[in-house]
């Protein structure tokens, strides 16, 4: 039997034994292997995973973790090799994460082919499975380790050899003993140019082979210079380079340099690296009820549909299903933001991603893989990180000129000083090369950018577009839709009004019937209302359902025991005003479009029947305009009720600015007309009845757990009902875009200051080194005060009053 994917990963992870590169590529051609690292796009999203050649015929999108990676120049590099690759359709790769999202046809190109290419480029791509990633990231973090204490110790030893030239006077030194301290700081230094350095000195060979430039090539010759001269003057003391060695300098430098960049990946482990610890919830492995009653624990993407798990304390639930033995609590935060642990006992229903946090549970598996819900939350997670604000593509844009302007300023330099002293002007070229570094210039925005997407993905906010951080920053305007948005999202059917002809459950389980076909919350509200009826009260047919904006539901309708005439019914707004201070929804029998069939000559009443409902307004909705509003931020309402009932939500929101019967296109003019002002505008809506305006704003937000988030339209998602997030998005967004600010203005300010100074002389290796590890070092940690903000917390306290009549459409 052919071993998987994640079994050969694991297998090239160890030092023995050889795995057959070929049998790997092998594995990776396979269709059944490609849902581990990957997924269909939406257009193939309903191909079943096990039918490898439908899976084979589709668009895929995966996503592979790279080695090698420094520089926004070794971004670059690798997304040139991917899209150089027939069939690739698309490639982002993220400096800051060392991620790359592929989008590839599987009808003209392999995963092998373009892995391949990405190896050619020098950049090794392994499929990005959550075990291996872990495991190769823990590896590398060793070596690097490793590196650094070999370098710390030949540092201090040679430091040792060099102390006596510096305290030394005139005459204290014979030229014997001069001779055996420069000896002994080459021997030491040997092992440190061999095995701490060498990743420097073969990606710049890559580089050299490849005719390219990234960061390692100046830092590798820097290094080589340095080390070359010292060697010169200690084989020949009396010749050109023998009056001054730079072990001292060099092994600093490495130090400085080593020690930066292991800081600067536990940082990055820490910041950027948040969405990858939210994304990477789900375990690799979970016990599965075999046919003999016994547990055994399996790969968790062997899972399917009707499989019994077993789900330890501590543990996440791997798949959506319910429980069939046991009770606990689990934490479902990243799923609704609700931080409180929810108890959960047999029969109800658990979710992929959230965790079992007090007994062994046991669970009949409903949805898996890509199917559930937080399958479509890593996408999104995984599409963002992989994203490059505008900031960030500049940055990456002037990174390849910026290497080779500092190979030409450290060529001038050194041109200049050789008439005086050849010795000095190889020394000065080499604190050019080492100084200046775009690394902290690359990194700036990102690094900020992930890390506050990885705060908020833990409080419950998902960002879709790195991009709307950015523009969020800019917001003066916050615009909200009211029902499911400031109001609460569950709402209540207190009564049914049928016409002649229908009784109270008839008329409800038809307007059930078109309301399951929607997720607006007044429709939720009907299907809940109806899901007491019996069976047989739940008779009709329903075909062409669809979504009218402004008016509601509509759909062709069918009595079951013949009743009634086919006919066509739309359910949303009321004929004529509601009843005074009730908030009604209608089932009406429309006449429509050309063709359609209304209430003439079918029997149907004009309106089938009327139901009332209220809503409350959301505790924290007044507490958040409040302080939206001391931020500087003005707050409008828009809403397609009654514009009496608005107000009254509006007045108890403390909302100075609000509308009523708006239709979607009003408000995406009311939208218009306000940033034609110069107004940058923030809506929050439901998602999916604001689509237009949600994709009109400048930024916006969808509202409510139950948005479908593939189709969202928005650039946030808050997953929970707290609208303080909202408050907290724009909040951390500004925090967010100050600090991207300060790490241009600090990496702007360090080569400005730090590179005139190395090209006079000013400035020795040992000092450039500690420079160039100082100044990326610096942005990630400013970065990281981002992910140290407190969480959002709501006031406990009674609910704000009810707002009173009406919603307008569903």
């Amino acid at each position: 039997m052919r071993p998987s994917l994640q079994a050969m990963m694991s297998e090239t992870s160890a030092p023995l034994p050889p795995v057959d590169p070929g049998a790997v590529s092998a594995l990776l051609d396979d269709p059944q292997e490609w849902p581990a690292f990957g997924r269909p796009r939406p257009a193939q999203e309903g191909v079943p995973g096990s039918a490898a050649e439908d899976a084979a015929a589709g668009i895929w999108e995966s996503h592979v973790v790279l080695g090698g990676m420094h520089c926004a120049a070794c971004a670059l590099t690798v997304e040139d090799a991917l899209r150089g690759v027939p069939g690739v359709l698309q490639a982002d790769v993220s400096a800051a994460t060392h991620r790359a999202r592929v989008v590839w046809d599987a009808r003209r190109v392999r995963p092998s082919g373009w892995m391949a290419a990405v190896a050619g480029a020098g950049y090794p791509a392994l499929p990005a499975l959550d075990a291996f990633a872990r495991e190769q990231r823990q590896r590398g973090q060793r070596r690097a380790l490793w590196r650094w204490l070999v370098a710390g110790f030949c540092m201090m030893q040679v430091m040792m050899y060099a102390w006596p030239a510096y305290v030394a006077q005139p005459g204290d030194l014979s030229a014997e003993m001069e001779r055996l301290l420069r000896w002994a700081s080459w021997v030491i230094t040997l092992p440190m140019m061999i095995f701490s350095c060498g990743p420097f000195f073969s990606s710049a060979l890559r580089d050299l082979r490849l005719r390219r430039v990234s960061m390692d090539l100046p830092v590798a010759l820097g290094m080589g210079i340095t080390f070359v001269v010292s060697t010169a003057g200690t084989f020949e003391p009396s010749g050109v380079f023998g009056r001054e060695v730079y072990y001292d300098s060099l092994t600093m430098f490495v130090f400085f340099l080593l020690t930066g960049r292991w800081l600067e990946g536990r940082l990055r482990d820490r910041t950027a690296g948040a969405l990858e610890a939210v994304m990477n919830r789900l375990p690799d492995s979970v016990e599965r009820c075999g046919e003999d009653g016994a547990f055994t624990r399996v790969a968790v993407r062997r899972l399917a549909a009707g499989d019994r798990i077993r789900v330890l304390p501590g543990e996440a639930f791997p798949a959506d299903g319910r429980i069939e033995r046991g009770s606990t609590q689990v934490d479902e935060a990243l799923l609704t933001g609700e931080s409180t642990p929810l108890p959960r006992a047999e029969g109800d229903a658990v979710a992929a991603g959230s965790y079992n946090l007090r007994s062994p549970v046991e669970v009949c598996v409903e949805r898996v893989g890509g199917t559930t819900r937080f399958a479509e939350i890593v996408a999104l997670m995984e599409a963002a990180s992989a994203q490059k604000p505008r900031l960030a593509q500049l940055a990456d844009r002037i990174a390849r000129p910026f290497l080779v302007g500092v190979l030409m300023a450290a060529v001038l330099a050194a041109a200049w000083w050789w008439p005086r002293d050849p010795e000095h002007a190889l020394m000065v070229a080499v604190a050019v090369l080492i100084v200046t570094c775009p690394c902290a210039l690359s990194l700036a925005t990102p690094v900020a950018m992930l890390t506050a997407a990885g705060a908020l993905a833990r409080e419950g906010v998902l960002v879709r577009n790195l991009q709307g951080l950015e523009a969020l920053a800019a917001v003066d305007t916050v615009v909200f839709d009211k029902t499911g948005t400031l109001t609460r999202d569950g709402i209540e059917i207190s009564a049914v009004h049928p016409a002649e002809g229908f009784s109270h459950a008839e008329a409800l389980a038809l307007a059930a019937a078109l309301a399951r076909h929607s997720l607006h919350p007044l429709s939720r509200a009907l299907v809940d209302a109806a899901g007491a009826l019996p069976d047989t009260a739940v008779r009709w047919r329903l075909s062409d359902v669809r979504e009218v904006a402004g008016q509601g539901l509509v759909a062709r309708v069918v009595d079951g025991e013949g009743r009634h005439a086919p006919a066509t019914l739309r359910l949303g707004k009321p004929h004529g005003a509601a009843d005074s201070g009730v908030q009604q929804i209608a089932l009406c029998a429309d006449p429509v479009e050309e063709g359609g069939i209304g209430a003439a000559g079918t029997g149907w009443p004009a309106e089938v029947a009327r139901f009332d409902w209220r809503e409350d307004l959301r505790a924290d909705a007044a507490g958040v305009v409040r302080r939206l509003r001391a931020a500087g931020v003005a707050v409008e309402l828009l809403s397609g009720d009654r514009p009496e009932a608005v107000a009254r939500v509006a007045e108890s929101a403390g909302i100075d600015a609000a509308r009523g019967d708006c239709s979607p296109q009003d408000k995406l003019a009311r939208m218009r007309a306000l940033q034609a002002e110069g107004r940058r505008v923030a809506m929050v809506g439901d998602g999916l009845n604001d689509g237009p305006v949600l994709a009109g704003a400048h930024v916006s937000f969808a509202f409510g757990r139950a948005v479908p988030l593939a189709r969202s339209r928005s650039d946030f998602v808050v997953m929970g009902d707290r609208l303080a997030l909202v408050e907290r998005s724009v909040q951390l967004a500004r925090r967010t875009l100050r600090v991207v600010r300060q790490n241009l203005a600090w990496a702007a300010a360090y080569n400005a200051l730090c590179v005139p100074l190395a090209v006079v002389g000013w400035m020795p290796a040992w000092l450039a080194g500690l420079g160039m590890a100082l100044s990326s070092l610096l942005v990630v940690a400013n970065a990281a005060r981002l992910a140290r903000a407190p969480r959002t917390t709501v006031p406990e306290g009674p609910a704000a009053p009810a707002a009173q009549p009406y919603l307008g459409a569903v």
